[in-house]
């Protein structure tokens, strides 16, 4: 069964939940209605129908090399507490993004590689157990413009990657919230940081073992042919 979502009544949903967030990790200047779209997973248990209990979304340039229903299945290896599956980021880009919080807390995991570190998430595979969203009071605690505001002045974040830059930020406050789907799931192409600043260390946030599920071609970049 297919069921086609008007965009324009979504976003309209969307947006007073989401306003205060698009300033702080929006491209533009500022809070666009448009944006709101790209927050769209942040508040999915707020404008889906409560019947609807567990969604996956996924960006469009993916490539499958398994069955998508698979990836079902990992909704049941959320541990308690946990409201959202999703996979590292493969970049050092919050490695950049954090630089000043990283430099006040040399100590920290904030930024660092995969496996003891904290590389921020990717939202191109998404696992989003809206039941458990709409029941986590910490989760919708973390929605609200005054927490989105201490957490990003705590972190000197700003970001342009939408609701990815939200997860990150939370997840590294609150990791508890979030099911780490593995690499394979989510194998992301894109090199982009290699080649601007980050050669030395790119390789521990890139690297990804076993047999690839789904290619992620982000940043334009081209999928292996078969």
């Amino acid at each position: 069964q297919v069921i086609v979502h008007d965009v324009n009544e979504l976003t309209e949903k969307l947006f007073p939940i989401v306003e205060a967030m698009q300033k702080h990790f929006s491209a533009g200047s500022g809070t666009y209605y448009s944006d709101s779209i790209f927050f769209l997973s942040v508040a999915m248990h707020r404008i889906m129908p409560k019947e609807i209990t567990q969604i996956i979304q996924v960006d469009l340039d993916l490539k499958y090399k398994t069955n998508i229903r698979d990836l079902f299945d990992e909704f049941d290896n959320f541990p308690e507490g946990a409201v959202i599956g999703i996979a590292r980021e493969m970049q050092p880009v919050y490695r950049h993004t954090f630089w000043q919080y990283r430099r006040e807390n040399p100590q920290t995991k904030v930024g660092e590689p995969p496996p003891d570190g904290l590389p921020g998430f990717n939202s191109g595979v998404l696992l989003l157990n809206l039941e458990a969203m709409r029941q986590s009071k910490l989760y919708n605690q973390l929605l609200e413009p005054t927490m989105v505001q201490k957490l990003t002045e705590k972190y000197h974040f700003k970001g342009h990657l939408g609701d990815q830059d939200f997860f990150t930020m939370v997840g590294m406050e609150h990791p508890e919230l979030f099911h780490v789907l593995d690499c394979t799931w989510n194998r992301q192409l894109c090199t982009w940081w290699r080649d601007h600043g980050y050669s030395d260390v790119f390789d521990q946030y890139f690297q990804c073992e076993g047999e690839v599920k789904i290619y992620h071609g982000n940043c334009n970049t081209p999928i292996p042919e078969d």
